[in-house]
């Protein structure tokens, strides 16, 4: 699989939640704190048309918000089970 890119920050819900599904399945990540990193805010802000919106998950080139959290969608996205 290739590497995903969780943009996330310490008090999101939705984000603990997307890092939870995934550590649960054993799927890696990479996780970058936009409010750390003025990079990886520039690089949510892009993707979502100029507002900071955490969850997004980066992998292959595409970006997609993860918020609010479905794992139904998250699952698809990334072409995992969606059970542990």
């Amino acid at each position: 699989m290739s590497e995903i890119t969780v943009y996330s920050n310490t008090w999101c819900c939705d984000c603990r939640r997307v890092k939870c599904f995934l550590r649960e399945r054993g799927i890696p990540f990479r996780e970058v704190n936009i409010d750390e990193d003025a990079a990886a805010e520039a690089i949510d802000r892009k993707r979502n048309n100029g507002k900071r919106k955490v969850p997004t998950i980066g992998i292959e080139g595409r970006y997609f918000p993860m918020s609010p959290f479905d794992p139904h969608k998250l699952a698809d996205e990334l072409k995992i089970p969606l059970n542990k």
